[in-house]
């Protein structure tokens, strides 16, 4: 089962090709657009993950539980720049990333909402070995990024006390660009693996995995002009295309995008 999540989260490698042509790398992310989902999060410290993270050390999670602080240690793997773990405000909080930019913004944000955090720069696991335990563990958002999850979810459970939290999209977050990779590059892409394969993974290490399946809160993109210039850099195409790009992805039903589904998945950690 670890195998075949290796292998088809794989076949989205782009091809040398296509990369060796490319005028800028296509994996960059955009941190002013992650810190904008951050703020965006913490004003609105609500939804499934942030539930679910905070059930672990309560007897039940209200509106009101909502407004305060999570009293417990919260690690935070592929923290970004804290969207998961900041609108929490944790007693304390150990950010795991491989982004020095994205994790100077998060602990910007902590410092101004009075939450202490350590931040571990690197990758999972490999950091694992220098990085603290925690009542909570919550990956959102990095799962598509894992090509060996067992050893990822394995790491992550062995440093939570209490429960591990994560959150992820049905399908592979550049699925919406598939229609784009044909029309531009003859290319097909994959269907697979998804959110049930992770699961399943999971599941088979001997976690007893819950699920919730929910919207995303927000627009993937607020214009359909900042669409166009990611799928530019995402697609290996020069930026003077993006208006091409927007007509395509209009012609082909691309834009307007369709609401992203997100799950939520957990599971307790045995005393």
């Amino acid at each position: 089962m670890a195998e075949r999540w290796r292998r088809e989260l794989a076949a989205w490698a782009i091809p040398d090709e296509i990369i060796a042509a490319a005028p800028e790398s296509p994996w960059g992310h955009n941190v002013a657009r992650f810190a904008r989902r951050t703020d965006q999060a913490i004003a609105r410290p609500v939804g499934p993950t942030a539930r679910r993270v905070r059930e672990a050390l309560q007897d039940g999670t209200t509106d009101a539980a909502a407004a305060t602080r999570f009293p417990g240690s919260l690690l935070d793997v592929g923290a970004g720049t804290g969207a998961a773990s900041l609108p929490l405000r944790p007693r304390e909080l150990i950010a795991v990333d491989e982004s020095a930019a994205m994790l100077a913004e998060l602990t910007r944000r902590a410092e101004g909402l009075g939450v202490p955090v350590r931040v571990i720069e690197g990758r999972w696991p490999d950091v694992a070995g220098r990085t603290p335990v925690a009542d909570v563990a919550v990956c959102a958002h990095v799962v598509f990024n894992v090509p060996d999850l067992a050893e990822f979810f394995t790491a992550l459970t062995a440093h939570a006390r209490r429960r591990v939290v994560v959150e992820m999209p049905e399908r592979h977050p550049t699925s919406w660009l598939n229609p784009l990779w044909e029309h531009f590059h003859g290319l097909r892409r994959p269907a697979t693996p998804t959110y049930a394969d992770a699961v399943a993974l999971a599941r088979a290490l001997g976690y007893g995995v819950a699920v919730e399946h929910h919207r995303a809160p927000d627009r993937l993109y607020a214009s359909i002009e900042e669409m166009a210039a990611s799928a530019c850099r995402r697609l290996c195409l020069d930026p003077a295309r993006a208006d091409e790009v927007a007509r395509v992805a209009e012609e082909l039903g691309v834009w307007p995008l369709e609401p992203t589904r997100w799950v939520t998945l957990w599971w307790d950690v045995p005393a």
